[in-house]
């Protein structure tokens, strides 16, 4: 999130690649190159993220786009997903240096900044790292930085030190302590603030709660229970359970690729080896799973009932290919070419008909097919936010880590 990708595009470059989009090169087996792909990914990223902002009220954050029926769905700033839609439009900027989006985007930091002292959750690092942190890494504003060290500070009063976890949702008739694979995605929000110059304790949490996670969250063959449920005086698991998955013990897709992208992520900063063994195992699992299309983009969850004939997560496979792509630097020649062949192929997936939008449609998303939460009958086979953020980030990550000049 923070971590650099590539310097913006200056103006002319960006035009030029529409140039290249009209005359497309072609890859050897016959589709567009990577370069062109992506670049004209960002081409309509640029022109449906304008008519997003232009459809979605300045007090609010676009949440999902239904399009069989042409609903829309917003939020407040209080809602998780609300970095999203500003992390996206930076990611476009750093793409194509568009001063109309990053105005934009600014604009949509502004109602987001109050959120830094936000503690009713675990979410600071999706509201907070990929919106300011992005902002930041990319604008150098001081107030930015102060956001980001703010929101740590409120993520770490969720810290609960007798589990040595963060704890992720408040407590319920049917939850009491409840900790989700979900919370791996905010520890880089904790480390990298440690890292310059916040409290050091932060980076402690982070590691706290990334072992505990390692320990307790994860089944033999690799795959990730969705949710525990911690007893705090007894200090020990009452159970685990699912949420958003189709049973207890099935594989949520989505679940799978945050601990993916998490330990990966924990790897890169922290350089312990037993984060980068956990997060090649989870990578293995996925990618061997036999219910895994073959296009790479999964059912909502690996063990959905109706494999085939249910609903397709774009999303769990964006998250998957801006992870894999990550955790490409960290092997083996081999399984560098395992890992970065599978998010390419998920990439060039995710931008064909079935999953991208056509210029000027689905409410100024880009990628279709998305599971929210089935068992909740909430955002079923839509456009989310978070999808559309993975697979920019992914494309950028490709461009600087892979993309051979």
């Amino acid at each position: 999130m923070i971590n650099s990708y590539l310097s913006p595009m200056k103006p002319t470059l960006f035009a030029a690649l529409f140039l290249l989009a009209s005359t497309t090169v072609l890859s050897q087996e016959g589709n567009p190159s990577m370069k062109t792909l992506i670049g004209e990914n960002f081409a309509l990223a640029l022109s449906q993220y304008k008519l997003l902002e232009k459809n979605t009220p300045d007090t609010l954050m676009p949440r999902f786009f239904d399009p069989a029926t042409g609903k829309a769905g917003t939020s407040d700033t209080k809602w998780w997903c609300s970095g999203f839609f500003p992390g996206s439009l930076l990611y476009i900027y750093e793409y194509t240096n568009n001063e109309e989006i990053r105005q934009i985007a600014e604009k949509r930091l502004r109602i987001l900044e109050k959120e830094k002292y936000f503690t009713g959750n675990h979410d600071l690092g999706f509201m907070i790292n990929c919106s300011f942190g992005n902002a930041y890494r990319l604008l150098g504003k001081p107030d930015y930085k102060d956001a980001v060290m703010t929101a740590a500070a409120s993520l770490a009063t969720r810290y609960r030190p007798s589990i040595q976890s963060i704890q992720s949702w408040n407590s319920s008739e049917r939850l009491k302590c409840p900790v989700i694979i979900d919370n791996m995605m905010n520890l880089e929000l904790l480390y990298w603030v440690s890292n310059n110059g916040g409290d050091a304790r932060y980076r402690e949490i982070a590691l706290a709660h990334a072992n505990t996670t390692l320990r307790h969250h994860f089944r033999r063959d690799n795959s990730s229970y969705h949710v525990l449920d911690w007893d705090l005086d007894k200090k020990e698991i009452s159970k685990k359970l699912t949420w958003q998955g189709a049973a207890d013990e099935s594989a949520w897709a989505r679940g799978q690729s945050w601990g993916l992208y998490g330990f990966t992520t924990m790897y890169a900063y922290s350089q312990n080896k037993v984060y980068l063994g956990q997060a090649r195992k989870i990578a293995h699992f996925l990618l061997d799973h036999p219910n895994l299309p073959a296009d790479k983009i999964p059912f909502w969850d690996y063990n959905a009932p109706g494999i085939p004939g249910t609903f397709r997560d774009a999303s769990a496979g964006a998250i998957m290919a801006s992870a894999l792509l990550e955790l490409g630097q960290y092997v083996n020649k081999k399984e560098k070419k395992k890992f970065v062949a599978a998010a390419v192929q998920i990439i060039r997936s995710l931008s064909a008909e079935a999953y991208l939008t056509r210029p000027g449609e689905n409410g100024g998303f880009l990628i279709k097919q998305n599971v929210g939460s089935l068992p909740h009958k909430s955002e079923v086979n839509v456009s989310l936010t978070y999808a559309d953020y993975y697979f920019l980030e992914a494309m950028l990550r490709y461009q600087k880590w892979h993309l051979k000049n």
